[in-house]
């Protein structure tokens, strides 16, 4: 069995199977992807919890070149997403590229062969390029709260949802009010005897203009393309309007309006509504969506905490308040390690520094995909290309547009290996650093899991889907230093 490929692609959710198909169908048969788990799904196969669903319009939330003119919800929900991700993975064979439950250990650059050397728990690989698509909602967060490891009840992540675990007549603390909190809160809440909600940071929260397509809907979309793309182009437009929000934050006002009007109009009582009510402009975190959220919040047997948990002592959470809860079940709804990925000190340069020893704890790529001192390597999903009004994979498809055009020019070239200049990735890094000074994320009065450790924007894009496009969706090959068996050059 060969242990040599032109390319190996880490991860098999949504970046791995765009990175297979599209290698595949550009012509590119030798390469080979590895996945820790037992499938395909990446995100969509590990989030399994109760109301699991995507907050980006499903018709936006797929592959230009797979459309799935059968979404049966304008929002689609997990089991729906991930049969999609593995329809499209069988129908580019990506199965016969693909070895499952193999980890990676180890990646680590070989200047000598110009090869990457990958290590895994299954054996070594090389390969000429190497493609990061694990993602950044990989790694769920676990907080550390003093005490959390010797609670005696249950204890797990949204991420890791214990399936066996029944929650009907239990206690339960939830931690968290993120995105996945306003999902599995509403779908827990009316089988659980108490629920105390524990919420470090309130949250805007917009009503979701869901609903289920209707058959004669998804016929029109499956026949007549024209009203597909009409669709498409609507919700498009629509994000991207919301869009310009987050670049120019006095245009938010109207949003919030909205937002508290939604908070007003499902939460009566006066002092819930205060704690749920956000002190930062809306924007400046995530934006979450939910119709049943509110709603939840309301129910006589849920106590919202507004406070950090300070400490677990038995089956007691104790808030930072002074509030306390004695429950027999903690869900944790803390997200992921966004900007701190485990893989970053997986992948190593030839010297044997990892990427997070480059970083320093502000993560950066030029174009969110490549990195200088790691040549013949690209991230998908990477640092700086994050929004909060587009689709992961507008974001994707961009960037594997670069990744194809270097592996062709570096094919076409006879070139060994291609490395990002370090002038142009601190050049690119400047000016989206000075860009993002006026966004919401930067200025709306909050912190959130788009700063690093540095107090750094090391997560978001500050211009639009099209430009978005335009720019990372380019190959420059002036921007690179290339090698050759003859030498270097540019």
């Amino acid at each position: 069995m060969s242990t040599h490929f032109e390319v190996i692609v880490i991860g098999a959710g949504i970046s791995g199977v765009g990175a297979g198909a599209r290698l595949r169908g550009a012509g590119i048969r030798d390469f080979l992807i590895i996945e820790a788990a037992d499938d395909f799904g990446g995100t969509w196969r590990a989030n399994t919890y109760p109301g699991c669903q995507c907050d980006v319009p499903s018709r936006l939330y797929s592959y230009s070149f797979a459309p799935n003119p059968g979404w049966t919800r304008v929002y689609a929900h997990q089991p729906e997403i991930l049969s999609y991700v593995r329809r499209v993975a069988d129908t580019y064979r990506l199965r016969e590229h693909t070895r499952f439950g193999v980890r990676m250990t180890e990646a680590r650059w070989q200047p000598g062969p110009a090869r990457w050397l990958v290590r895994s728990d299954a054996g070594e690989f090389t390969a000429r390029f190497l493609i990061a698509g694990a993602g950044p909602w990989n790694e769920p967060l676990v907080p550390d709260v003093p005490g959390l490891d010797g609670f005696p009840g249950e204890v797990f992540h949204s991420a890791r949802w214990n399936h066996d675990y029944d929650l009907r007549g239990k206690r339960v603390a939830v931690l968290g009010t993120g995105a996945s909190a306003v999902q599995f809160v509403p779908a827990i809440a009316p089988d659980v005897a108490r629920l105390h909600l524990f919420q470090r940071t309130a949250q805007w929260v917009l009503p979701k203009l869901d609903h289920r397509i209707p058959k004669a809907e998804r016929w029109a979309m499956r026949h007549l393309p024209g009203v597909r793309a009409a669709v498409a182009g609507l919700e498009y437009r629509a994000m991207e309007t919301l869009g310009r929000g987050f670049r120019r934050p006095e245009l938010m006002r109207g949003v919030q309006a909205l937002a508290r009007a939604h908070l007003r109009a499902t939460v009566r009582d006066a002092e819930l509504r205060r704690k749920l009510t956000p002190d930062y402009t809306i924007g400046c975190k995530r934006i979450l969506f939910s119709n049943h959220y509110y709603p939840a919040l309301n129910r006589p047997k849920v106590a919202v905490h507004a406070t950090a948990v300070d400490a677990v002592e038995g089956n007691t959470v104790r808030g930072a308040d002074g509030s306390a809860a004695e429950v027999d079940a903690v869900i944790l709804g803390t997200g992921f390690r966004i900007l701190d990925t485990p893989l970053a000190g997986l992948v190593r340069d030839g010297d044997g520094r990892s990427l997070a020893d480059h970083w320093q704890g502000s993560p950066e790529a030029y174009l969110g995909t490549v990195v200088t001192g790691f040549p013949n390597a690209f991230m998908l999903l990477g640092p700086g290309l994050g929004t909060g009004h587009s689709s992961a994979f507008a974001i994707l498809e961009a960037q594997l547009e670069l990744v194809l055009g270097a592996v062709k020019t570096a094919r076409e070239g006879k070139w060994a290996a291609l490395e990002v200049r370090a002038d142009v990735q601190a050049a690119y890094n400047a000016r989206l650093q000075t860009a993002l000074a006026g966004t919401v994320y930067n200025s709306g009065g909050c912190r959130s899991y788009y700063l690093d450790t540095n107090g750094r924007n090391s997560f978001s894009w500050p211009w639009s889907t099209g430009r978005l496009r335009t720019e990372v969706g380019r190959f420059e090959a002036k921007d690179f230093t290339a090698s050759s068996s003859e030498g270097l050059r540019r």
